[in-house]
């Protein structure tokens, strides 16, 4: 038996898509209500999901990674305090070198209520964007540990995923699995 060392990170990335012109549904996310129960209680204002994979782990945050585990320094966490999803509207390509998004159009977002979250070896982050949030292109997305470019991004996707409008709120999730 071939024993194969190394640590992987399956990344999966998710958009739902909800009609919320008054904003209720941003509010109720925001405060920690699961999807599932904002479906059930508001079908005819759900759009549509999706979910892609992978991205780029950008170098920076794989060093504050590194500092958080050895107790380097003084990194900053991914947590509800720090966490932020980003989203912006450049399409070019990811690359590690990269400091955070390159769009001329972005925006970063804070964790929803009880995110992150911990399910055996999945870590999840996930913001919600409002009507009046991020209304352009969404081509690129990252989890950063400050709500600008001077925080340190873990990782960034670049993929068209559509325009965001006003009265819409759509909520973007990030799971990472290591194993």
């Amino acid at each position: 038996m071939e024993i194969n060392e190394g640590v992987r990170m399956h990344v999966e990335w998710e958009i739902n898509k909800f009609k919320d012109p008054t904003d209720i549904l941003s509010k109720l996310l925001k405060q920690g209500a699961s999807l599932e129960s904002i479906m059930q209680q508001f079908p005819e204002a759900f759009l549509g999901k999706e979910t892609f994979l992978a991205n780029v782990g950008l170098n920076e945050g794989l060093q504050e990674l590194i500092d958080l585990i050895c107790g380097i320094g003084t990194p900053v966490k991914w947590d509800n305090t720090n966490a932020y999803l980003g989203v912006g509207d450049s399409s070019t390509a990811a690359d590690p070198t990269q400091t955070g998004l390159l769009g001329t159009n972005k925006l970063y977002k804070a964790m929803d209520a009880t995110y992150p979250q911990k399910s055996g070896q999945t870590a999840e982050w996930r913001s919600t964007f409002g009507s009046g949030d991020a209304n352009f292109a969404w081509n690129e997305f990252t989890v950063s540990n400050a709500n600008s470019d001077t925080g340190k991004n873990l990782n960034r996707k670049v993929e068209d995923k559509g325009t965001k409008a006003s009265g819409e709120t759509w909520t973007l999730s990030l799971k990472i699995t290591f194993s």
